[in-house]
């Protein structure tokens, strides 16, 4: 027989002082809210300041009456993208002496592209270089000019311009628009701008950052002239002038010049590194391999993307900035563009127009 035994429930404790020595404390704990969850009406932040070219940019976007919307740009931006244009460009790897630039003094075949959207108080700005092509444009009266994609893309995906915001369906009290903007004629370095407003994108090349605008060029307050474009690559160890700018006065001025509604502009003399194809394997001119971009030193200025590059010895243009990148720690940062023979897979070949 299963006989279970009980012990006392005191047992174990035994050798414990009594009970009424300890003095028992009640810890009362209280609900607490997490900062987290509080909402505190964050301070207003004053408008943030505006340099002078983007006040003076704003005050003529408000002011001009007829121009393209940015809406309009990028739709046709978009419908543009890979067209052929039925005229042909020039042929000019060694331009004579009067078609050659002059990489002494400023630029007058170089521009700014400004893409804007202003809505309220808030704005956006994307600035980038451009140059004239020596190349008819579609519409009558208008010419040609060769600037980068990427200033487009990045105010196309700005939170002011998404296709719920108010400035996307221009509705009042925003603006926007795309403009080539220059100096007065024959006065650079002058702090007014003048603004010919961009009528359409004639095509575009993503995939190589390249854009292709049209442009009214008012005569009477600027005479833009154009650059001569090599079809043909640079080899590497080429020395070469890029256009490069200063959207502030630069710390060491040798060398740059006033240019542009208070920005500085400057030739900097460099180098050929070599090409690259689209998958970032070295490639060689004179061979199969398709050079998508172009290696070069020194790295450009902010601004300076969509510049051009151009033969040191021949003057003609060899190739356009897009920016500077990294491939690795030994060599640093390098300029990154692409060869100027990309241009001409916008244009018709010479003799073919209008054999469509």
């Amino acid at each position: 027989m299963f006989r279970r035994s009980c012990a006392p429930l005191t047992s174990g404790f035994r050798d414990l002082p009594p009970l009424r020595n300890y003095h028992l404390c009640r810890w009362r704990t209280f609900a607490t809210v997490s900062p987290s969850i509080l909402s505190y009406p964050e301070p207003s932040s004053p408008p943030p300041h505006l340099s002078l070219l983007d006040g003076q940019l704003l005050s003529a976007l408000d002011a001009s009456k007829h121009h393209t919307p940015l809406t309009s740009i990028v739709k046709q931006y978009v419908m543009a993208t890979g067209n052929i244009l039925d005229v042909s460009l020039p042929y000019e790897p060694r331009p004579p002496e009067s078609r050659r630039p002059n990489l002494t003094q400023t630029s007058s075949s170089t521009v700014l592209i400004a893409h804007c959207v202003r809505d309220g108080l808030k704005n956006k700005i994307t600035l980038s270089s451009g140059f004239a092509l020596e190349a008819p444009s579609p519409l009558q009266d208008e010419t040609l000019i060769v600037t980068c994609a990427h200033t487009l893309e990045e105010i196309r995906r700005s939170p002011l311009f998404l296709p719920d915001s108010p400035a996307f369906s221009s509705l009042p009290g925003t603006a926007t628009g795309s403009f080539c903007i220059t100096h007065d004629k024959g006065q650079p370095g002058r702090v007014e701008i003048t603004l010919h407003p961009i009528t359409s994108v004639v095509s575009a090349l993503p995939r190589s950052d390249l854009l292709l605008l049209s442009c009214k060029i008012d005569k009477s307050k600027h005479e833009l002239g154009t650059l001569p474009v090599s079809p043909y690559p640079a080899q590497a160890n080429t020395f070469i002038k890029a256009h490069f700018v200063a959207l502030e006065k630069p710390q060491k001025i040798e060398g740059w010049k006033p240019w542009i509604g208070g920005t500085w502009s400057k030739w900097v003399r460099g180098e050929v590194l070599g090409y690259r194809d689209f998958a970032g394997r070295e490639a060689e001119p004179g061979t199969y391999d398709p050079l998508s971009h172009l290696l070069f030193t020194p790295h450009p200025t902010p601004g300076s993307s969509g510049g051009p590059i151009i033969d040191d010895h021949s003057g003609a243009v060899v190739g356009v900035m897009l920016g500077s990148r990294m491939d690795n720690r030994v060599e640093g940062m390098r300029g990154w563009g692409i060869p100027s023979e990309t241009i001409y897979e916008m244009f018709t070949l010479p003799g073919l127009e209008g054999k469509k």
